[in-house]
């Protein structure tokens, strides 16, 4: 059984569908990317499962359990943590505070100061600017901060958003050599990027997404190969 299994879900935005029957499955310890253009529907698909923006039919499982309907504050309580696009910091709290709030629904789990010397370590730029407001760090400080705010919720499955949007190339190496460490520590990871290179290097398998459908899945390295996403999303 998969970790996370997504099955024919739609989604709609209004009158407007994004998700046109998306089926997916992570299993435990992989990284598996979505890519796509603009539109796609690969964030949504992320918000669908984190129940931001429900399924309107489908089903969405997290270790065998259904979890289509249940409120967005409890998916987070089921192992699911999201690293959104745009990273959404709270620019007037400091990186602390920010960290303390992906931590909110464990504050009587005592492995949370542990977890929290984690992030730093992960982190280090973090824990210098431990007592720093977020909105005065640069765009890679605040998507390392997106990321470890993400890790304090102590999810079994992380989702991250376009993790290189806006960061300086530098910032966006450590941050992938980050994903992979974080991975090999056992993280199950679903990674949307518009960057494809990245994506295919750092998952194992991957789906393309096209107007709110998979339209092509397989082995990282087979995708890569493919003249089709050559063509649309390398660059070849």
């Amino acid at each position: 059984m998969a970790l996370l299994e997504v099955t024919n879900v739609h989604a709609h935005y209004g009158a407007i569908e994004a998700l046109k029957g998306v089926s997916l499955t992570v299993e435990q310890g992989e990284v598996v990317t979505l890519i796509g253009s603009n539109g796609a529907g690969k964030s949504t698909t992320l918000r669908a499962i984190t129940g931001l923006t429900p399924a309107s039919s489908g089903s969405i499982l997290i270790d065998g359990e259904d979890i289509t309907r249940v409120p967005a504050h409890e998916i987070v309580d089921r192992g699911v943590a999201l690293s959104p696009e745009g990273r959404h910091c709270f620019p007037r709290m400091t990186v602390r505070e920010n960290l303390d709030l992906g931590a909110h629904r464990r504050r009587r789990d005592p492995a949370v100061a542990q977890d929290l010397e984690r992030v730093f370590e992960l982190f280090p730029r973090l824990k210098e600017r431990e007592k720093q407001k977020a909105g005065t760090m640069s765009g890679g400080e605040q998507q390392m901060l997106a990321m470890g705010r993400a890790l304090m919720a102590k999810p079994r499955v992380l989702l991250l958003d376009e993790p290189s949007m806006g960061i300086a190339p530098i910032l966006v190496q450590r941050i992938y050599e980050t994903i992979a460490e974080i991975n090999r520590s056992g993280m199950t990871i679903l990674l949307v990027e518009q960057n494809a290179n990245y994506a295919l290097d750092a998952s194992k398998r991957g789906y393309v997404l096209e107007t709110g459908r998979v339209v092509l899945q397989g082995g990282s390295d087979a995708l890569r190969s493919d003249p089709d996403v050559q063509r649309a999303y390398l660059g070849a």
